[in-house]
């Protein structure tokens, strides 16, 4: 079956790689740290963003280039996860107040945001992607039954929809909470039991 690079491959491609991306970053820490941390990015369901866009980035990148020479991939790979990374943790700090990582400590980091350690290992991410992984995914993802998949591509994108609005509320709410303003209805009395600032710091590494 000829490899296709649609809206609907593109979709999956993302939620495969946040799912993928939430599991390697939990399993990092464990190892690294000894502590089970939840980097999702939503307060409902194992999805860190930042490996969904860059699966896609990769995919759209390389699509083309599978062929290609490992140096070239590792390149492309290497600035465009960069970029990507630097802009959406100036993203967060902007909008939100924080960033879920911090590369200040790292050598030859920029602004915490990115550092060549990192930027390498997107790299060489590049490479193992298009050259092995994305080939399997995409060709699985092609196999799916259109129909079902595009149903469940609906349902999917309401609820992260719905999940994103609800963690927007989770973490004005945390901060209210955090300055001592009581709750004022039960969505607020909601968001306090079950989805708190100590809840939000595990989710964002502690950087909360």
């Amino acid at each position: 079956m000829k490899e296709k690079l649609s809206f609907y491959n593109l979709f999956y491609i993302f939620i495969i790689g946040s799912v993928c991306g939430w599991f390697i970053e939990g399993l990092w820490t464990l190892i690294k740290k000894g502590v089970i941390i939840n980097h999702s990015c939503v307060v409902i369901g194992p999805f860190n963003m930042i490996y969904g866009l860059s699966a896609i980035l990769l995919s759209l990148l390389l699509f083309k280039l599978k062929k290609s020479s490992n140096i070239k991939i590792f390149l492309l790979s290497f600035i465009g996860c960069s970029i990507l990374e630097y802009i959406m943790s100036y993203l967060m700090e902007v909008s939100f107040g924080f960033t879920a990582w911090n590369y200040s400590k790292k050598i030859l980091n920029i602004n915490g945001r990115i550092s060549l350690f990192y930027s390498c290992a997107w790299g060489i991410l590049g490479i193992l992607w298009i050259k092995y992984l994305f080939p399997k995914i995409n060709n699985l993802i092609n196999k799916m039954n259109k129909k079902v998949g595009t149903i469940f591509m609906i349902i999917l994108t309401i609820f992260l929809m719905f999940d994103g609005i609800l963690t927007i509320s989770a973490m004005n709410r945390a901060r209210d909470y955090d300055k001592g303003i009581l709750p004022h209805n039960n969505y607020e009395k909601f968001l306090d039991n079950y989805f708190d600032s100590k809840y939000l710091k595990n989710m964002f590494n502690n950087n909360w």
